[in-house]
């Protein structure tokens, strides 16, 4: 156990997760059973030591890990030979993550540096029932048959699968020097990722953490993002006001929060009913719940930036962009760019990335294509468009 009272475990990467039992089904749903499982973090910061959080938060039965390795990632799903070792929970290399709970591993006592990918290997000799997990790590894992736990790859394995969603892993820690500040990315997909390009870190905290690294910041962005994540209603995930304290609040290291809301919640409620119309929130509602969120990180004594909303009129999901809801985006922006807002700074999303002659939609440069997320160009301009002098970290 690591001794060292100069330093201090510092979030270093995060994957908010979300339960497979939601009404709303948008991703793929699955367990496994007598599989290895092998899954890659890319460390936004780094230290002298490194721990695992697992999850096991929205799982239906308790989750046995057989075995737990961690290597330095080479390509695909290939390790670094003589770079791996055993995980442990408790002292164990087996063990088991109970019902609804977390589970924080032992230090590997390791140095690692921001930018390092790891692959993290669990063996999962039982049946896990649907997974507890992440919908957009733009970051693909595999699963083979059998134990693998330290195979120097799984590519060409019979019965390899690759996944786009993560599962079970929820963070890492490093032991980084004492004062070490970070930024959570509190949002949605804008922050999570979706529309740029995977397995290239062009999302926007990774290009924002670019930035930081180039302007010698000593501290980095972590990403909280949920795609289709709401402020005010529950699904996809805890909405944000109910997960604020788990997935802002209480990251080890936190000094800043940045958030992104209020795209799902005024564009999930006439997808979800289409071709019916459906009521959406007030601009008032939607201003109500930011403030709140701005109340409460500033009782936690941390920094909190607003972006505002990003802009998705002409989206090609039917039902999501209504003329009342745009209308409700554009009011809430205007009250963000204002000096009501109770934010300490602001990061104006809308207008980095918005078409001049339509500012409602995504300019066609910046575009994923869907008409409401945005490429790996719109991410750097999300990412050019905050003031790092506003971070401190």
């Amino acid at each position: 156990m690591t001794t060292d009272s100069t330093a201090s475990w510092t979030a270093a990467f995060r994957s908010a997760v979300v339960s497979p039992h939601e009404a709303i089904d948008l991703f793929e749903l699955r367990g496994f059973a007598g599989q290895t499982l092998r899954q890659i973090i890319r460390l936004d910061g780094g230290g002298s030591a490194l721990r695992i959080r697992l999850s096991n938060r929205y799982g239906k039965e308790p989750l046995r890990i057989g075995g737990a390795h961690l290597a330095r990632r080479t390509e695909g799903s290939g390790i670094e030979s003589g770079s791996g070792t055993p995980v442990r929970f408790g002292g164990a290399e087996e063990f088991t993550v109970p019902v609804g709970e977390e589970a924080v591993s032992d230090p590997v006592e390791r140095a690692v540096a921001a930018g390092d990918e790891l692959a993290l290997t669990l063996w999962l000799p039982d049946d896990t029932g649907l997974s507890t997990y992440s919908a957009v790590p733009l970051r693909t894992g595999y699963a083979v048959p059998g134990n693998a736990l330290t195979a120097p790859t799984l590519d060409g394995t019979e019965g390899l699968e690759e996944l786009a969603t993560r599962h079970f892993i929820s963070g890492a820690d490093v032991l980084a020097p004492a004062g070490t500040r970070i930024a959570v990315a509190f949002g949605d997909s804008w922050f999570e990722g979706t529309g740029t390009t995977n397995d290239t870190d062009r999302r926007f905290p990774d290009l924002l953490n670019n930035r930081l690294h180039e302007a010698g910041s000593t501290g980095w962005v972590v990403n909280q993002g949920i795609s289709a994540n709401r402020l005010l209603t529950d699904e996809i995930g805890e909405h944000a006001l109910a997960r604020l304290d788990r997935d802002a609040l209480d990251v080890p290291g936190v000094t800043h929060v940045l958030v992104h809301f209020g795209l799902n919640d005024l564009g999930i409620p006439g997808q979800e009913a289409y071709p019916e119309p459906a009521p959406v929130p007030t601009a008032a509602d939607l201003i109500a719940g930011l403030t709140a969120l701005a109340d409460r990180i500033h009782a936690a004594g941390l920094t909190a930036t607003v972006t505002t909303v990003g802009p998705y009129k002409d989206t090609i999901f039917e039902g999501y962009s209504t003329p009342e809801g745009v209308a409700v985006a554009r009011e809430v922006n205007d009250w963000i760019r204002g000096t009501d807002s109770p934010f300490d700074f602001y990061a104006d999303f809308a207008a980095a990335v918005a078409d001049p002659a339509d500012p409602d939609r995504i300019h066609d440069d910046y575009d994923s294509g869907d008409g409401l997320h945005v490429n790996d160009a719109g991410a750097k301009a999300l990412a050019d468009s905050v003031d790092l002098a506003t971070l401190k970290i």
